[in-house]
């Protein structure tokens, strides 16, 4: 698995790299540099000095001529016997060091005779050799560690636009209403190329949102004129003589009536709310939300032959907003209608929130994820629903702060659980 670094931190490290690629190549030329020249410049000097030594002395029976710092030592020559620690080195050029102190060229030449060594000693220069290289190595360190500081400062200064860029559409809230274009503010580089495809994005989405946002507010405002002449019309005729039958399909329309009305206050409602969560106070309880919606359901759990039982484990004294709350407590209860083909419907109160549960045939584990999607439906639905029931709740929910979740039960039945707190 990669690990996830912050960009700064990316460029910094490249930058680091980079240099150590060109420093180390860089150190490293240069201590193959000194080992070259200095074997090749040696060598041809010992070589020369050697020369020298058996044309112009040993050749006229003379003793060798040599400096403090070098001596000769020979196979078959008296008094020049190689040491040991000479014996059985390659013919040429090489350099043996001992300790810091006891450091030596050696210069091997064989002839049809005897060999000759001509040794060096160059502890003095190997020392100065050694402080060469700790400074490259020094000097190697010393640049990686600027590389790492000057990337992480060059980084956040390249990175600045573009961090306060991201600043800017982090207040999305704002920038979907008042906030000017982002494009103008940056030069036409790469950010603000990306400020120009975010500023068309954006204005795009602002275009939707607003049309979406007219047309529910619209048409929810414009459906109350009809609402209104349909329940004063269901008021009128319920008043006169009629039937059992009429009577029933009176009361089907005055239901259905009051539904309208309430999920169109809902949606006028969720269209002048802001984008984001901005829960709204009421002064409803979950107890007095649940008996008017026990009201309104029961008869229609009758008419299918479900019971209907309202439980209440422990008293919730919050107040809430009853618009919103009766508008979900109602779609999950119609949910559980459509869903429940025999037994029972439970509406559960509790001190954070309420259940509704049924013994119905269940949800597959495999729709639930998206049950709360709009238009989707379960395979065992009944009525003529668009399946935008338990969309509106999670959006509601949402809005609200609060949570919705549903799960299969023991026994069969599903259970939609909201917790209000």
């Amino acid at each position: 698995m990669k690990t996830k670094q912050p960009l700064v931190r990316r460029i910094g490290i490249a930058f680091t790299l980079m240099t150590l690629l060109v420093s180390g190549g860089f150190s490293l030329g240069i201590v193959a540099i000194v080992h070259f020249l200095e074997e090749h410049l040696i060598s041809q000097e010992m070589s020369e000095e050697l020369d020298s030594i058996l044309d112009n002395d040993l050749a006229r029976g003379l003793p060798p001529r040599l400096n403090i710092k070098t001596r000769l030592f020979a196979s078959h020559l008296p008094g020049y016997e190689i040491p040991k620690s000479f014996i059985g080195l390659d013919e040429g050029f090489t350099e043996v060091v001992a300790s810091e102190t006891a450091a030596h060229y050696v210069f091997v030449r064989e002839t049809a005779e005897q060999r000759f060594v001509l040794v060096q000693e160059q502890a003095e220069f190997e020392a100065r050799e050694n402080g060469l290289f700790a400074a490259v190595f020094a000097g190697f360190v010393l640049s990686v560690l600027a590389a790492w500081i000057f990337g992480i400062s060059m980084a956040n200064t390249i990175i600045a636009p573009l961090s306060r860029l991201a600043q800017q559409v982090r207040h999305r809230d704002q920038l979907l209403t008042i906030a000017p274009n982002l494009a103008p503010d940056y030069p036409p580089d790469e950010v603000g190329h990306v400020a120009a495809a975010f500023d068309e994005t954006l204005g795009q989405l602002r275009n939707s949102l607003e049309r979406e946002r007219f047309f529910t507010s619209d048409v929810s405002h414009e459906l109350r004129t009809p609402l209104m002449v349909i329940a004063s019309s269901v008021e009128l005729l319920a008043e006169g003589e009629l039937g059992e039958r009429e009577r029933l399909q009176v009361e089907r329309i005055n239901r259905a009536t009051a539904e309208i009305s309430d999920l169109v206050e809902t949606f006028l409602l969720l269209a002048r709310a802001n984008t984001q969560p901005n829960p709204l106070s009421g002064s409803a309880s979950l107890e007095q939300v649940a008996r008017e919606e026990s009201e309104r359901w029961g008869p229609r759990f009758a008419e299918q032959g479900l019971a209907f039982h309202i439980i209440v484990e422990k008293a919730n004294h919050d107040l809430l907003h009853g618009g919103f709350l009766g508008t979900v407590m109602s779609n999950l209860m119609r949910n559980a209608l459509h869903y429940t083909t025999a037994g029972e419907v439970r509406l559960v109160l509790t001190a954070n929130g309420f259940r509704v549960e049924d013994t119905g045939q269940g949800i597959p584990s495999a729709q639930q994820d998206s049950m709360f999607k709009p238009f989707v439906r379960g395979s065992q639905a009944r009525g003529e629903g668009l399946g935008l029931g338990l969309s509106l709740v999670k959006r509601i929910c949402a809005y609200q702060r609060w949570q919705v979740r549903m799960h299969s039960l023991p026994a069969g039945g599903s259970c939609f659980e909201v917790i209000l707190s």
